[in-house]
């Protein structure tokens, strides 16, 4: 009897995890996003990480592409398109989308924004005018 009560404990565990784990990925009622490229349903962990490589691979930091906010002082509005550089940004990640469906195999149940044969560091290597 024991062993059934520790079973269901952990099966009703990992259920918790799953469940918590899917709810952590649903985006932020009322958050303003402005993705035109990037899949509308990214999460925000997904997102951060994304852009971080895009900092890491262009040595900037996230002001070179997003723009300051009108009311809280040093902080970025992601939702705006004030900078011509997060156009230019769009550009190259649809110049790298298209290399890698067009060039390399991969799976087609696989977002192209998520494919990473060619990435931004390929030919930036922290350059952000390569």
């Amino acid at each position: 009897m024991k062993q059934k009560i520790n079973t269901w404990t952990v099966i009703s565990g990992i259920i918790l995890m799953v469940v918590s784990g899917v709810a952590a990925t649903k985006i932020e009622q009322g958050k303003k996003r402005n993705l035109k490229v990037l899949p509308k349903d990214i999460s925000d962990a997904k997102l951060d990480s994304i852009m971080h490589t895009y900092n890491k691979a262009l040595g900037v930091n996230c002001a070179f592409c997003h723009s300051p906010h009108a009311t809280i002082k040093d902080s970025l509005d992601y939702s705006l398109d004030d900078n011509p550089m997060k156009e230019e940004g769009r550009k190259m990640i649809r110049l790298t989308m298209d290399i890698n469906k067009n060039y390399f195999h991969y799976d087609k149940n696989t977002p192209a924004a998520y494919l990473t044969s060619v990435t931004c560091i390929t030919c930036h290597r922290g350059d952000p005018y390569p």
